[in-house]
Formats: C-alpha cells, structure tokens, sequence
C-alpha cells in the first residue's frame, strides 16, 4: 500500500486529488494521512470528497474514512471502464478541481467517458473551466489526449449553480512534448463572461485588457451574458503562440471595479510573455502527470516554480519510477520528465 503524507508540500487539496488519481490509474492501493494538517480547516472539504468521490465511481474503486472532516482515507481502486457519470459537488466548489482528478483515469478507460459536473464554474483559488477550455484541453491535445466541454450553465461563489457537460476519449497513444522554444506568436484571445450583471461590465473589461495589452495588436475576447441562481463575472485570456498556449484569467469580485479584473488578468498573462517560460505557472502542474505517461522524454520551461509544481513532482514519485530534473535558466527554470517506468 503507497502512503501519502497529505501534509507534504503545498499539503492542500490538489495532493489529495491527484494521489486518488494516481491510485485509479496504477491501481495501486492508497492511504493518505494528514490531510490538509496545515489548513485553518483541516480535513476534507465537499468539493474534495467530490472530486475523490468522481475517481472511485468512475475507477470502480472503495474509499474507506472518506467523509467531510477526513484527515485520513484509504483508497482501494478497481478497473477504470468509462460510461456516464453525475457529479455535484454540493457547493459552489471548482468544478475545475473536480475534473482534475477524474480526468487522468479517465484517459485510460476502454471506452469514452462522459461527466456532467455541477458546482462553481468560475471561483477563487482555482482555475476556471474557461482556463481548462481555451488553455489546458488544446495542450493535452498535444500529448494525444481529446477532452471536449460544453458550459451548460455558470456558477459563481456562494450559490454555484454551474454545470458543465465533459467527453474524455480513451488515450490510444500518447506523445511526448518538446517545448524547448514557444515559436512565433499567432495570437491573443480570451473570453469574458458576466452573468445577471449589466452588460457593460464585460465591456469595460474587454477595454481594459486591450488597453493594458496595446502592445501586442489585435485582441479578440469573446463576450459571453448569462442569467442564472448565481451572480458574477471574469475573464480568461490566452497567447497561442506556434507550439504552445500561455493562459491567465481573473475573477471579478464585488466592488472591484471591472477595469481592475480586466487589468489583473492582462497584466497575469504579460508576466508569463515576459518570462521564458513555454507552460505558464498553472499549466506546469496541471500537465506534468500527463507527460509522466508518454513513453519518452518531455520537456518545457516555466518561468517560476510553484508549490503545487513541486509537490506533484514528489507525489508522482510515490506511484511512477519517473524522473525529473531541474534547471534554472535566465527567465526561468527548464523542466524534463524521464519516463522510467519498470
């Protein structure tokens, strides 16, 4: 049985979520302790058992001590098979998060899985199902790996109210990734929404990104109005360069004026242009188990190492004999990951 010390690291969420995952997909047997020690909260938050939830339903797997509270659990995982699921988080917990977790057995089903999750689409503390969309599911396509979204509905902090609708195709095969350089730069984009709010305020956004991101041309956002339980608004942008995509989005929050959030997110995505980097800080993590399954060595850059990068580091570790190494160049680090498996 493999242990995990839920504290390690950034010791949060993300550790729990993805050890589950990690456990589905080599079938390995999985206890993790102290989860979230370190927390204000300790313990499992609904969206967590969510997502752990999602994994054992879709893996066929046993969860043992897995409620609200939870600060250890014991995972025993069957055989991933595909199908169609429901998930719903509760709350207004990431829908984002929840998928993390779900996606990586997933890709090694038999057949096509099908998720409809409920919960926040766009919330603090997390990416949004935009980022997944526009950013994360064309860099999986990358590696061989078709995800398909379609937003059903928004939903925002505290209500939720969201749903998305995901299709992830089994991986037949997967191909490392050479992101040594970005290319030439093809464009800048992104998508804004609101939802029961005027629909100036994505407007005003929209102004402010194009003004703080001047500079680089023509911008193309879309401009997405909704009504639905919950309230709110945010704006995701991407660079899609030729061998790769930077991502960055804000959320909007009441009284911050919209200028400020379109402002935020432009000036998230000028940092990660500035840098060296070929992945952005959030994708870095997010992709790294993928890469840790292709057959052969992968490389990227990334302009700064996050918390979150170095504990998925040491937490596939636990479960693959894969190798990774470090190195600090100007502008940021280089990244390779050195499948090794036995």
């Amino acid at each position: 049985m493999i242990e995990i010390d839920g504290s390690y690291g950034e010791g949060g969420g993300q550790l729990v979520r993805c050890a589950i995952a990690f456990a589905a997909l080599t079938g390995k047997e999985t206890r993790i302790y102290n989860i979230r020690a370190r927390r204000p909260n300790p313990g499992l938050a609904p969206q967590h058992l969510a997502a752990i939830n999602g994994v054992a339903l879709i893996s066929r797997g046993k969860l043992e001590g897995a409620k609200v509270g939870s600060t250890e659990i014991i995972f025993r995982p069957g055989k991933v098979q595909g199908g169609m699921f429901k998930i719903d988080v509760g709350t207004a917990g990431s829908i984002s998060l929840v998928l993390q977790a779900c996606m990586l057995p997933a890709i090694m089903a038999e057949t096509r899985t099908t998720m409809e999750i409920s919960g926040g689409t766009n919330v603090r503390w997390s990416p949004s199902v935009d980022y997944y969309d526009l950013v994360l599911f064309p860099l999986l396509k990358k590696i061989g790996i078709d995800v398909k979204m379609k937003i059903i509905a928004r939903g925002f902090y505290p209500e939720g109210g969201g749903k998305v609708l995901v299709e992830i195709s089994p991986a037949k095969k997967l191909v490392p990734l050479d992101l040594e350089d970005r290319g030439q730069l093809r464009r800048i984009g992104g998508r804004c929404f609101s939802q029961n709010l005027p629909t100036h305020i994505c407007l005003r956004m929209i102004h402010s990104v194009k003004k703080s991101l001047i500079d680089f041309g023509s911008i193309e956002i879309e401009n997405e109005a909704s009504s639905g339980i919950s309230t709110g608004t945010g704006i995701c942008l991407f660079a899609e360069y030729e061998h790769t995509i930077l991502g960055a989005d804000a959320i909007g929050e009441k009284g911050l004026p919209a200028e400020l959030v379109g402002a935020s997110a432009a000036n998230s995505l000028k940092d990660e242009i500035s840098g060296s980097g070929t992945l952005d800080v959030h994708a870095s993590d997010q992709i790294l188990p993928y890469l840790a399954l292709t057959p052969d060595e992968s490389t990227f850059r990334v302009r700064t190492i996050s918390k979150h990068l170095e504990t998925q580091i040491w937490l596939i570790g636990k479960f693959m004999n894969t190798r990774f190494e470090m190195e600090k160049i100007e502008g940021g680090y280089r990244i390779i990951i050195q499948p090794t498996r036995t």
